[in-house]
């Protein structure tokens, strides 16, 4: 079973990331559109199955090949955003259904509370203060894996100070022997990850900047 997953580990995810998709849209047509509650519970459930499934695909591919790889780094990205952002997200989209289809039907799905978390959602310092805290959160998790990943490379810790310091060296030079990385894979993924961060922290840095200027 586990030669089945690796070897089709692209497939299995993409049917897993489409169930998921399908299973939320299908639990918000069940439960506001169509009134059936019980039943939508079910594709609530396999929602958070197809996650779970994700993340045991993600172990099995790293048990059989002993590496990390881009695929693993995937998944495992996907299973962290599900587990933290991903359920305030839903529950952004949950509000979004019932609105769209309260319109539909003619109906109010909406609750006091409701509307007043969406009024929320266009306030700019709310928007401000959740662009802090996910750009927070996203530098300390890449953090937290560039230690996990220097751990396995050919650095000692004890040099790691030095490694910093020539960050500027090994980092343009675009040659993962040079750096604290394992392998080239890694490195280019965390070279790419590592602009995304720069770019998250000044877009977020943007947003304090213009609620400043119209202070």
């Amino acid at each position: 079973m586990s030669s089945i997953l690796v070897s089709y580990q692209w497939e299995w995810f993409i049917i897993a990331e489409i169930s998921s998709w399908l299973s939320l849209l299908l639990f918000g047509a069940l439960r506001y559109l169509w009134q059936r509650k019980n039943a939508s519970i079910l594709f609530l459930i396999t929602f958070i199955g197809m996650t779970l499934f994700q993340a045991v695909l993600a172990l099995v591919v790293y048990r059989e090949t002993g590496e990390v790889s881009p695929f693993t780094i995937i998944i495992t990205i996907f299973v962290l955003y599900a587990c933290t952002f991903g359920i305030s997200d839903f529950r952004r989209l949950d509000r979004w259904m019932r609105k769209k289809i309260g319109q539909f039907r003619g109906q109010d799905l909406l609750t006091p509370r409701d509307r007043e978390r969406m009024r929320k959602q266009r306030d700019p310092r709310q928007i401000m203060r959740k662009d802090f805290l996910v750009t927070s959160v996203h530098v300390l998790i890449f953090l937290s894996v560039q230690v996990f990943f220097w751990s396995q490379g050919p650095v000692p810790v004890s040099s790691w100070g030095e490694s910093l310091r020539d960050i500027g060296e090994w980092f343009s030079a675009g040659d993962y022997e040079q750096s604290p990385y394992a392998s080239e894979t890694v490195f280019a993924i965390c070279s790419v990850w590592l602009i995304v961060v720069v770019i998250d922290v000044i877009y977020s840095a943007s947003h304090l900047f213009s609620l400043g200027s119209r202070s």
